[in-house]
């Protein structure tokens, strides 16, 4: 796994969101970063935690459901994630490197959205923590 970073900022309080205006812009947002980084219905529904029919209708924007505190953090980890990337890469990594296998320590070979994905909350936290200390940004 990856190592946290150290000294990272605490993180607040993530608070369920059911306001149907705020649930519509965050579910295009992660679906605009899953259609970036190409990602496969299957990869996009275990990274947000939902079932692939869940997926489908937040992709066709038919959601209609509320964001608990789980998707609101997966949703602001991904969310952070794909700025941290446009923000430290200038060409093809900048969509690419997600699913790219990575030889780095705590990757193991292995495509930053499978360890994301095998990992859950906890590992995607590294892997953000991760582009931010790359960038400096920590």
């Amino acid at each position: 796994m990856l190592e946290p970073v150290r000294n990272a900022p605490e993180q607040g309080i993530v608070q369920p969101i059911a306001e149907a205006d705020r649930i519509a812009v965050i579910v295009k947002a992660v679906v605009r970063a899953a259609k970036a980084w190409n990602l496969s219905n299957a990869e996009a529904a275990a990274l947000f935690d939902v079932p692939s029919a869940t997926w489908s209708r937040m992709k066709a924007g038919t959601y209609k459901g509320v964001l608990d505190q789980d998707k609101v953090t997966r949703a602001s980890l991904l969310i952070g994630l794909y700025k941290g990337l446009r923000l430290l890469f200038n060409g093809p990594l900048t969509h690419g490197w997600p699913k790219t296998a990575n030889a780095g320590p705590g990757f193991n070979g292995k495509s930053p959205v499978q360890v994301m994905s095998e990992g859950g909350i906890p590992a995607m936290m590294k892997v953000r923590q991760h582009i931010d200390a790359l960038r400096g940004g920590v």
